[in-house]
């Protein structure tokens, strides 16, 4: 039994009928495509937006609800709300949703493109902008979506250019001369909402901001689901593995992922298919269906978009990849993995998790490779930051750059936060002599302000590194912040050999090599100087085998 989808052209009583056992259904014309239909943007509707459910209630509450039902506003008294911002990372169905509201509420959607409206001729851009709400006005309930809003009505204190200027205050004239029974509501996105006018983000203009951020593994779900509903896929795929690796995937990327797949399932076809025929064999289309191994294969070449700026990795370093430590890898797991795989016994006990650890011990002990295993086994991206590549010259922009790094991570979520050398950013304050404009100062206290304003629910930690623990601030130290100070020491006889296993375990040993004794012979070594040793040794042996082909050339010749 196959599903047949048709539309309906024309129906007799007009309006609204009932189909019955004796309706007569008349068919005409060439059997509709459903992709020609998606393509037909009107068609979007709720079911084909996921990953949003909340902010979808919250946008249908402040649009659908003034446009369907004004009179619920008027009977107890208040002003609908007139604007809606939406604002998150690109990709995250911002434009998408504001298309559903008006296919759904059946409302007039007008559509303005930033950059698109603006001219170099004076006076035009205010125009263009005049003709927009005079049209939807007319043709009320109406939706006026203003895409990329921070392109036409950026802060007018930083703007240059008068026509900006001019067209941010024909913008706010507009807003405050839509009528209080216009039906019209003023929707707007935007990727950058601190770039806006604050004048427009005042009650009364743009008086409601929904954050549209980046989906969680559920919603991730949902996009799949919808993206994979007409692909073909074989009985191995599984969405909701695909939905738990794909941590900082937009809307977008997810579209992009599915879409990778498939063409690799194509491409792996291309031999049974012979471009110079006009048709392909029925039986090659048949055998067409997207594998779990063509996801593998998208899902390593496909980067979360939002991210992009920010080199953020999923690490592959294991436990099993660091010897020794054992104590420090158990204190981990506790401080670390157990608030992200098990919040429900924190909620339970009363207890809110650590945001932070530092690590402290001489240097090549392991303390990066840890942060990444930890990262790994929660299945969390990681971001690692240099302390001084976050310090420019101009003033101010330190203090961006940690704001955004921050921003990244809780985009990311879960995510582990990797300061390497934080003695380098976080120095007791006051003592950076030589610091005309206490730039060390405000990047730390921008830090101390990012941690303490970190959302519970949203699984970023931070984790430090520092051979100069010493030298931190102490403000830094306090429960609540990087309260947690692990010591990661040189490592002992048992963690040596565990290192020199775990460094040697892909290369081929001879029968007289005897890591125990290397082990013993080896102490006051860190594990970067073992992992030396190990390089050094291989890099001998590819010498003499090479001399040894060389050798067995020449006697052949």
């Amino acid at each position: 039994m196959r599903a047949v989808e048709f539309k309906v052209v024309d129906t007799d009583p007009a309006e609204y009928c009932i189909v019955a056992p004796d309706t007569m259904i008349h068919f005409e014309g060439e059997p509709i495509k459903r992709e020609d239909e998606e393509a037909n943007l009107n068609d979007i509707g709720y079911d084909d937006i996921g990953g949003c459910r909340k902010q979808m209630a919250q946008i249908r509450e402040l649009v659908e609800l003034p446009l369907r039902h004004p009179q619920l506003f008027k009977s107890i008294g208040i002003k609908p709300p007139r604007g809606v911002l939406m604002f998150g990372p690109p990709g995250t169905g911002k434009t998408l949703m504001a298309r559903a509201v008006a296919n759904e509420t059946g409302a007039f959607f007008f559509l303005i493109n930033g950059p698109e409206i603006m001219s170099k001729m004076a006076g035009e851009s205010e125009s263009n902008l005049r003709k927009a709400f005079e049209e939807a006005e007319k043709n009320s309930p109406a939706i006026i979506f203003i895409d990329e809003i921070d392109a036409i009505a950026p802060k007018r204190e930083k703007t240059n250019g008068e026509v900006e200027r001019r067209v941010v205050s024909q913008l706010l004239t507009l807003m405050d001369g839509l009528k209080a029974r216009s039906n019209v509501v003023v929707m707007a996105a935007t990727n950058r909402p601190n770039s806006i006018d604050p004048a427009l983000r005042r009650f009364g203009r743009f008086d409601r901001e929904v954050d549209i951020g980046i989906p969680d593994p559920t919603g991730r779900l949902e996009i799949l689901r919808i993206h994979t509903k007409n692909m073909k896929l074989d009985d191995d795929v599984d969405l909701e593995k695909i939905a738990s690796e794909t941590h900082g995937f937009v809307g977008a990327d997810l579209a992009s992922l599915c879409s990778e797949a498939a063409i690799q399932q194509i491409r792996e076809k291309m031999d049974l298919i012979d471009l110079d025929e006009d048709t392909i064999d029925a039986e090659v289309l048949d055998s067409l269906a997207v594998t779990m191994e063509n996801f593998r294969y998208a899902l390593g070449i496909s980067n979360p978009s939002a991210l992009r700026e920010t080199v953020v990795e999923v690490p592959t370093v294991s436990w099993a990849d660091i010897g020794g430590l054992e104590k420090v890898k158990l204190e981990l797991q506790e401080t670390v993995q157990y608030p992200v795989e098990h919040p429900e016994k924190f909620l339970k006990f009363g207890m809110s998790p650590s945001k932070g650890v530092l690590f402290y011990g001489p240097p090549g002990c392991g303390k990066t490779l840890l942060a990444k295993a930890i990262a790994n086994e929660c299945q969390a991206n990681f971001i690692s930051i240099k302390g001084p590549e976050l310090l420019t010259m101009w003033f101010g922009e330190s203090e961006a750059n940690v704001r955004d790094v921050f921003d990244k991570a809780r985009a990311a979520a879960p995510c582990v936060m990797f300061f390497d050398e934080l003695d380098s950013i976080a120095k007791a304050r006051g003592s950076s002599s030589g610091d005309g404009g206490g730039a060390g100062d405000r990047v730390l206290n921008q830090i101390l302000t990012e941690m303490d304003g970190m959302n519970a629910k949203k699984n970023v930690f931070v984790i430090g590194a520092t051979n100069r623990p010493d030298q931190i601030d102490p403000a830094l130290l306090r429960p609540g912040r990087l309260d947690q100070l692990i010591y990661i020491p040189l490592p002992d006889e048992t963690s040596r050999h565990s290192i020199l296993q775990s460094t040697l375990r892909k290369s081929p040993l001879a029968q007289d090599v005897d890591l125990g004794f290397l082990a013993k012979n080896t102490h006051g070594f860190s594990g970067a100087d073992l992992t030396e040793i190990c390089q050094r040794a291989a890099k001998l042996a590819i010498r003499e085998s090479i001399e040894k082909d060389m050798e067995r050339q020449r006697e052949l010749a």
